[in-house]
């Protein structure tokens, strides 16, 4: 009872019931934020992640731009019938270069973490024309102003060096060959070692079957490489983290 009445005092008083509180809001930020400034990296390093290349990165951004985050999530939760249905759950390293991130909470459709390679580009481009063609039971809006747009690649170098300047650790070399291999990656019939050599694992491919390079040439470079950067065949784990 001792305790209780000692409480109500608390409880009686806005001041006192305020100054506790931010007490306790503070004590317990301390806590959890003072460690982050002792670590050099919050994030375990994972073989095979690397930066977008300069067309993902652009498919990335009119993903962004048409509001895909809204109903398709991109992180695979540790439980069961998650990684059932997707795949090995999601980790922190392969959304390190995200700015922002595109984990999501909302899935009016599936989650999209691990969709690169699980279908072909023609499939892509009939569901983004027609989703309902692929998919009946289907609510996607059709996308098929994308084949539409064709994009020329004219700021990539700026938006290259503008993610550098965030933190992707893109090179000098990378920035300078941005135009040249956001070009070349919808060109099997170019020369893109170099790009592959850049980002390696990179898909080449002339995504939609036009001539011209268009938008949902880049939004499906994007979705091909999602989820396709670490080899979980070979993955652990850092026990030390």
């Amino acid at each position: 009872m001792a305790f209780l009445d000692r409480h109500q005092v608390l409880e009686r008083s806005p001041t006192l019931l305020f100054v506790f509180s931010l007490l306790v809001v503070t004590i317990g930020g301390i806590v959890e934020i003072a460690p982050l400034f002792y670590l050099e990296n919050t994030i375990e390093e994972v073989d095979g992640v690397r930066p977008y290349s300069p067309l993902e990165l652009a498919g990335r951004d009119i993903y962004i731009r048409e509001g895909c985050y809204v109903c398709h999530s991109q992180m695979i939760r540790p439980m069961r019938d998650e990684v059932e249905r997707y795949g090995h759950y999601s980790l922190a390293a392969e959304s390190m270069y995200d700015h922002p991130f595109q984990w999501g909470s909302k899935r009016t459709g599936p989650d999209l973490a691990r969709v690169g390679g699980r279908y072909s580009d023609a499939w892509h481009v009939d569901h983004l024309l027609d989703p309902q063609s692929v998919v009946p039971e289907s609510i996607m809006p059709k996308y098929a102003f994308l084949a539409d747009t064709v994009i020329d690649g004219e700021q990539i170098e700026d938006l290259v060096s503008t993610h550098r300047f965030v933190g992707v650790p893109y090179s000098d070399e990378m920035v300078e060959a941005a135009a040249a291999d956001f070009r070349v990656q919808a060109d099997p019939d170019g020369d893109w070692d170099g790009l592959v050599e850049r980002y390696p694992g990179a898909v080449v491919s002339n995504f939609d079957g036009q001539p011209e390079l268009t938008e949902m040439d880049a939004l499906i470079a994007y979705l091909q490489m999602l989820g396709t950067l670490v080899d979980f065949s070979t993955f652990t784990p850092d026990a030390n983290r």
